[in-house]
């Protein structure tokens, strides 16, 4: 995993912020062979976890993406639920609200698996539903890497 999701991954970790791994860090830490540019992070939409959220953000000195902004995400932001397309000190970071067809943390937190790592413990979406949210999202990039997903998943139940 790159370097700088796991330190993106340690802050979280370390203010205890509630979230899913997901897109193609959680492909990856699945075995798929995918590159990745960002860490996709499904988070819990409360006012606790906006909080947590945003002191792992100013840590990481979080900015939006678009256009080179000097401009940072507040704790409405995150709790309107929608997609931050962050730029942090360690690199690229996407805070979802949701995925897919509208599913959020509560929907799939049953469908992820706890991984610990030097960073700490996060949760990871499961490769069936990984496989089904980019299915569902539909984008060109998430429909590319759909044969890989379900390859290694086949591999897996064999």
């Amino acid at each position: 995993m790159n370097p700088s999701f796991r330190e993106i991954l340690r802050i979280l970790n370390k203010h205890e912020v509630e979230y899913i791994v997901v897109g193609g860090v959680a492909a990856v830490i699945h075995g798929v062979p995918v590159a990745t540019f960002e860490l996709d992070a499904l988070i819990r939409l409360s006012e606790a976890n906006a909080s947590r959220m945003m002191a792992a953000l100013e840590e990481l000195d979080a900015r939006y993406r678009k256009h080179q902004t000097t401009i940072r995400p507040t704790e409405k932001d995150v709790l309107a639920g929608g997609h931050l397309l962050l730029m942090t000190s360690a690199g690229p970071l996407d805070i979802l609200g949701f995925v897919g067809d509208n599913n959020r943390y509560e929907d799939l937190a049953i469908s992820t698996k706890e991984i610990e790592m030097s960073v700490g413990r996060f949760r990871v979406l499961d490769l069936e539903d990984l496989i089904r949210l980019k299915r569902e999202t539909g984008r060109p990039k998430d429909l590319a890497v759909l044969e890989l997903l379900e390859e290694v998943l086949r591999r897996k139940k064999s």
